[in-house]
């Protein structure tokens, strides 16, 4: 999956400061929408979009693995965002 710039985007996530290239590999900049949800559930979306291999892979069966970088699991929520339009 790559990463893609989601609709509202208000803020761009960084490493770690501790984060060791060389160590844990290469660690991209994430765009994100920060937002209250339901007026008290406090939100960050990133926005993915899969390539031509993973899409095939996808359209053949395969599903979508979640992996998050931590020992314990947060609250996560997978969904298909909206189709694009060509205005960007």
């Amino acid at each position: 999956m790559e990463t893609a710039r989601i609709s509202g985007c208000n803020k761009v996530m960084e490493a770690p400061k501790d984060w060791d290239e060389e160590r844990d590999g290469k660690c991209m900049d994430l765009p994100i929408r920060v937002e209250v949800l339901n007026n008290s559930l406090p939100s960050l979306s990133s926005a993915w979009m899969p390539t031509a291999e993973e899409l095939a892979r996808l359209n053949a069966g395969a599903p979508v693995h979640l992996r998050i970088i931590s020992t314990t699991h947060p609250p996560v929520m997978l969904e298909v965002g909206e189709v694009p339009t060509d205005a960007g």
